[in-house]
C-alpha cells in the first residue's frame, strides 16, 4: 500500500469542506452553484469597510 502525501490529504480536505458547505447551504434553502465555491472571498478589511460607516 502506498503512502499518501500531505499535499494530497490537504487537497482532499479542502474539496470535501467546499462540498459539505455547499450541501449545507442547499439544505437551508439557499440557491448555490459550483462556481460559488470557486469565488474569491473578500478580505476582512473589505468587509469592515462595507459595514462600518465613517463618522461625520
Amino acid at each position: 500500500m502506498s503512502t499518501i502525501s500531505l499535499e494530497a490529504k490537504k487537497a482532499y480536505a479542502a474539496r470535501t469542506r467546499k462540498s459539505n458547505y455547499l450541501a449545507s447551504l442547499r439544505l437551508e434553502g439557499f440557491k448555490t452553484t459550483l462556481s460559488d465555491s470557486e469565488r474569491k472571498l473578500p478580505s476582512r478589511e473589505e468587509i469592515l469597510k462595507a459595514f462600518i460607516k465613517p463618522s461625520a
